[in-house]
């Protein structure tokens, strides 16, 4: 999916390692995440395999290495076509690491668990602002940029509901726990 991405977004403009990523990261985030790790092996072999051109810049009044410039072939083009139509391989999966948490805050700290999601409210309310207002932005591209970046406000909209709601209910029902625990004099296991 990395290798695709890449060469999407080669095809707007000519870009370098860290800008792919920082792109990927800041407006398609909700879609998937990516790390260096991933970008300069790929950037890498999609340059070996000819889909990609490297030129290597200097960087105005900045010591150290050269900076990398991609643009994608020709050849890129072609293979890229070939995977736009195709199928999609797998449906939407959704993998973040404060779900995979949440799942089990029942085990810990509840106080702690709403500081916690306050903190993601914080988070993605950050991310609607910026998203809201690069939706003009995007107005300006395909109708299909267009409507991925609507998606991923909707998106972001839809988490900050359910994260404000989930807050809502994990201090009702620490409330209930309390009062089942001042009636019984038992506290209540996770």
């Amino acid at each position: 999916m990395i290798k695709y991405a890449i060469l999407g977004l080669l095809h707007y403009k000519d870009m370098h390692g860290y800008r792919i990523k920082e792109h990927i990261e800041q407006n398609f985030g909700h879609m998937w995440s990516i790390n260096y790790g991933q970008i300069y092996p790929n950037l890498k072999k999609l340059h070996e395999d000819g889909l990609i051109s490297m030129t290597e810049m200097n960087q105005t009044g900045e010591k150290g290495p050269k900076r990398k410039l991609y643009s994608i072939t020709g050849k890129g083009k072609q293979e890229f076509s070939r995977w736009l139509e195709e199928s999609p391989e797998k449906p939407m999966l959704l993998r973040d690491p404060f779900l995979m948490r949440f799942v089990f805050y029942g085990f810990g700290d509840s106080e702690r668990f709403v500081e916690i999601i306050g903190n993601q409210i914080k988070r993605y309310e950050n991310d609607l602002k910026r998203r809201r207002k690069n939706l003009k932005r995007w107005d300006k591209n395909s109708i299909y940029v267009k409507l991925i970046a609507e998606l991923g406000t909707s998106l972001n909209e839809m988490f900050i509901t359910w994260l404000k709601h989930s807050r809502e209910e994990i201090l009702k029902d620490e409330q209930n726990n309390k009062k089942r625990e001042r009636k019984t004099g038992k506290r209540r296991i996770a």
